[in-house]
């Protein structure tokens, strides 16, 4: 059902209040909004295409039979963000594997791909940014078709741990603390993981875009 031309600029809660009244055309409208952050978070936590699109399904079925569930405590993106990470930890387990995100951050995480030692300033910014990256909105950086490819393709490569801070924080714009509560890890570990994350894509622009500063 695609959403009503009247509803696409209500707010979330809005469009919540219309949902609990009975009006499936305000779902439509949550998920023409919020469907892209939410399969891009749920690329970052697993790798191929057709388990990411499920667990969006997944997802949207929660919030559609849960939806008293939801008190209002966070926002509404952030809530489908946990659901989905939910849904993913539900299928580790039950495949037998790891949860990659269960222990993030440690000395050995992914690849050892070092931080760039003063980089970054205390708010998690770049202090030395690549030509092509915003320090006030990474999202500018996909203004470029040829910049968004080069992104999407080096955070592809990063480790699952990195890939999951970096998404969150870098292409969805979630707080640290609001990344530390949905993936159960400490500041420290998340800062780390941003940075090496950083890093590598950073170094990955610079070959394939040129490498120009």
């Amino acid at each position: 059902m695609a959403p009503h031309p009247k509803l696409i600029g209500d707010s979330d809660d809005a469009l919540l209040a219309r949902l609990r009244a009975g009006d499936r055309a305000a779902f439509a409208a949550l998920v023409k909004r919020h469907a892209g952050s939410l399969l891009r978070v749920a690329r970052s936590l697993v790798r191929d295409q057709e388990t990411a699109e499920e667990l969006v399904q997944e997802t949207w079925l929660a919030v559609f039979t849960g939806l008293d569930a939801f008190e209002g405590r966070s926002s509404l993106r952030t809530w489908l963000f946990r659901i989905c990470v939910n849904k993913a930890r539900t299928r580790f387990v039950r495949d037998g594997r790891t949860v990659p995100f269960s222990s993030l951050g440690g000395p050995g995480d992914g690849d050892g791909a070092a931080m760039e030692s003063g980089s970054f300033d205390a708010d998690d910014a770049w202090k030395d940014p690549p030509s092509t990256w915003s320090e006030e909105n990474p999202e500018r950086l996909a203004l470029g078709a040829e910049t968004r490819t080069a992104i999407e393709a080096a955070i592809a490569e990063l480790p699952e741990s990195q890939r999951a801070v970096m998404t969150l924080r870098d292409l969805e714009g979630l707080e640290t603390e609001e990344i530390c509560n949905l993936l159960a890890i400490t500041a420290t570990n998340q800062r780390v993981l941003l940075h090496r994350a950083r890093a590598r894509v950073r170094a990955a622009l610079e070959i394939r875009l040129g490498g120009v500063r």
